[in-house]
């Protein structure tokens, strides 16, 4: 039973992601590569200010063009003045006081909203209708259980989470799902007659795409990024990822956080539609965190430049710095404070 639900909803997926860009894609077909595969490789990028989740305030999928422009607008009047030099005159602020940033201007999160088929989108999830994550009460518990963790585990670097002690980049950006965040980006795709590679810019990720693999990897071998394996159907690459490792369960990000069970599937569609943008859909499959199979798409768009290394490497100040802070407070008597993850 549970095999036929999965299957009955991927195949739904499946024709659903056919529908939705019939139109565009019906007069473009993607340059080969010297495998005969289609060609999927560059630098790409899903910088937006659309995220996984639809905002408070937005009530539909698609939004009139005007509108957000208008939006752009705002948020780029705002950014600019976060991105103001700090006043050298203006002294330390108080010692209980949060100074923030010093400004934006290490920050990348994308300056549009994403556009697909020509139409605004104000999330990338499409299934919900609401663009809510179908968390069931059971996911939520235990989401709720692995944010406190990490909000107040400081005994060592173990318990921190991955994003902090550098081993993956912070949010879902390393995926799967590839989700954007608030700088990094980027994804180079590189293809082999028998593997695809996706690099990822946060953290310098790499994941390779098993093709055509007989199987999976066995139960007790989780990759951080899990066991991707996948296969062509005609233009586009259907890549399938389970084994993940428990320790990316909790992908922290701020006020972003997604949360998957090690026993999650998620199948992931990619489809050139056009020189300059891949058309990205992805399906979650996890009956022990949501009530529903849930669905995305985004647009992956060309990149102007290559990816650099982000060099953020495990042992860095920042950790060691956390761990002292929290052996400070319990030396003064007083729990750590907690930190700054929310959900």
């Amino acid at each position: 039973m549970r095999t036929t639900v999965l299957r009955t909803a991927l195949i739904g997926f499946a024709a659903a992601a056919g529908l939705a860009f019939a139109a565009q894609a019906a007069d473009y077909h993607a340059p080969r590569n010297a495998f005969g595969q289609p060609d999927l490789q560059g630098v790409w990028t899903n910088g937006s200010l659309t995220t996984l989740e639809r905002p408070a305030g937005l009530t539909t999928l698609t939004i009139p063009e005007a509108q957000a422009v208008a939006m752009e607008k705002r948020r780029a009047q705002r950014r600019a003045e976060q991105d103001r030099p700090t006043d050298p005159k203006s002294g330390a602020p108080p010692v209980a006081d949060d100074p923030g940033g010093y400004n934006a201007s290490w920050t990348d999160p994308g300056t549009t909203f994403g556009r697909l088929n020509g139409q605004v989108r104000t999330s990338w999830l499409v299934d919900p209708a609401d663009g809510k994550l179908p968390y069931s009460a059971e996911g939520r518990r235990a989401f709720g259980a692995a944010l406190r963790k990490a909000r107040t585990s400081f005994d060592g670097p173990e318990v921190r989470p991955l994003g902090e002690r550098c081993i993956l980049g912070f949010g879902s950006s390393a995926g799967p799902p590839m989700l954007n965040v608030l700088y990094n980006n980027n994804y180079q795709i590189v293809q082999a007659p028998d593997s695809v590679a996706i690099v990822v810019e946060m953290n310098h990720d790499v994941r390779t795409v098993r093709l055509n693999a007989a199987g999976h990897l066995p139960p007790m071998m989780r990759p951080w990024m899990g066991d991707s394996i996948g296969h062509w159907e005609g233009e586009t690459l259907v890549v399938e990822t389970t084994n993940f490792n428990p320790g990316e369960s909790l992908r922290p990000y701020f006020g972003a956080t997604l949360y998957l069970s090690k026993d999650a599937r998620v199948t992931e569609r990619f489809t050139r539609v056009s020189a300059t943008q891949i058309l990205y859909q992805f399906a979650v499959d996890d009956p022990q965190t949501f009530t529903q199979t849930w669905r995305a798409e985004m647009p992956l768009n060309a990149a102007k430049g290559p990816v650099y290394e982000y060099a953020c490497h495990e042992g860095n100040y920042a950790l060691p710095d956390i761990l002292s802070g929290a052996r400070a407070a319990e030396r003064e008597g007083r729990k750590p404070e907690e930190t700054g993850l929310s959900e």
